[in-house]
């Protein structure tokens, strides 16, 4: 299990927890505890929080880092990483020892949201979702305790409007969201004479549904032996078809990769990854899947949707292949979402603190910030 058995028992959601609440006071710096699992280089979920913490940080705010880590790994190596590849130069605790009081005190997953609850550190509870994680369990005691965390009366920050909207409904959560931001600085169309590969982000992971996407490119390699197939995420061997096998890459290593590529296969089964908006920047066509979530969270109409079977999926692989049009739709596809950035996403959740804690705005001053970040696309929660 990812949460110890003392703190689930020590969670009486019949009894909710009343966290004093710091209240902030003119000209004072804010305080964000971020509860987390220890990260591994590349995290997907560590590189989002990561980013909005640099946001933070940048106005003013004083962000620590929080450990929980049920299985005692070594914490030094995972705080190197948290310095060396996230780049946060700030606080680095273990929630083992003692967590202090802060305006705001972040679950970012949900065994971390047990141990939110239970703390006695004073500071408004946040619940940061990037997915729905019942989801990640089959129906077992896991998932219901991941479940049960939304039931803790946090104030949920989702990443797109489908997990808020979820939240809201079946859980009576109140949740805000920000959309997906693409980091055009790493990933651009590089304007190839040629294309000639597929890219498939591979990860042995039920929620990205591996076993679907194998099948989907042993139909399309049948198909189309001339296509190149690119794989990245997990080393993936023994397969029955050819592919090139880049193995985990950089943001820089992969925007090649995308360059090469028609399409891509990206497979999402719960919330959308971040893959989709980095192929399209680089003018590689998404294929995903069909699903609410999927067309809810991207919103741009150079995705391309499939129903969940092999043999649709490669069809749609190999109709953006044989497109007579594919030059030009590939540099539209690539414009088309260089205007969502990580900046927007970082101001919708700072908004969301302002509003939450009541920052009195001469704080702005205070720290050194004008105030003049325009997020006013960004404050309502309903906008998806």
């Amino acid at each position: 299990m990812p949460v110890r058995t003392s703190d689930v028992i020590a969670a009486d959601l019949a009894s909710p927890a009343n966290h004093a609440e710091w209240q902030a006071k003119p000209g004072e710096e804010i305080v964000v505890n971020w509860v987390m699992s220890p990260p591994a280089p590349g995290s997907g979920g560590h590189t989002t929080v990561f980013r909005m913490i640099r946001y933070l940080e940048e106005r003013g705010y004083i962000n620590r880092v929080y450990f929980y880590d049920p299985y005692r790994a070594d914490h030094q190596y995972y705080e190197s990483i948290v310095h060396d590849y996230y780049r946060f130069e700030g606080h680095v605790g273990n929630v083992d020892d003692t967590m202090e009081d802060a305006h705001a005190v972040v679950a970012t997953s949900w065994p971390t949201a047990y141990l939110v609850y239970n703390a006695r550190s004073a500071g408004k509870r946040f619940y940061f979702v990037q997915d729905f994680e019942p989801f990640f369990h089959p129906v077992s005691a896991a998932s219901i305790l991941a479940e049960n965390t939304y039931r803790m009366g946090f104030h949920a920050i989702t990443a797109g409007g489908w997990l808020a909207e979820k939240l809201r409904t079946q859980f009576g959560m109140v949740a805000d969201h920000f959309d997906f931001g693409c980091d055009t600085s790493y990933y651009r169309d590089q304007k190839r004479s040629k294309r000639d590969g597929i890219a498939y982000y591979a990860r042995r992971d039920a929620r990205r549904g591996y076993e679907l996407g194998i099948m989907a490119l042993e139909i399309l390699a049948k198909r189309r032996p001339d296509i190149n197939i690119h794989f990245y995420g997990d080393q993936i061997s023994n397969l029955p078809f050819q592919v090139v096998d880049h193995g985990w890459a950089t943001p820089s290593q992969l925007n090649d990769i995308y360059n090469q590529c028609f399409a891509g296969l990206s497979l999402s089964l719960t919330n959308v990854s971040l893959v989709p908006h980095e192929m399209l920047a680089a003018g590689c066509i998404p294929v995903v899947n069909e699903a609410e979530h999927n067309r809810i969270v991207l919103n741009n109409s150079f995705v391309r949707y499939a129903q969940p079977t092999p043999q649709a999926l490669a069809a749609e692989l190999e109709a953006i292949a044989n497109d007579p049009d594919f030059s030009a739709i590939s540099s539209d596809a690539s414009r088309s979402v260089r205007s969502a950035s990580w900046e927007q996403a970082g101001a919708s959740v700072e908004a969301v603190f302002r509003r939450t804690l009541r920052l009195p705005s001469d704080r702005y001053v205070a720290n050194g910030c004008d105030g003049t970040t325009d997020i006013s696309a960004s404050m309502n929660a309903e906008s998806l």
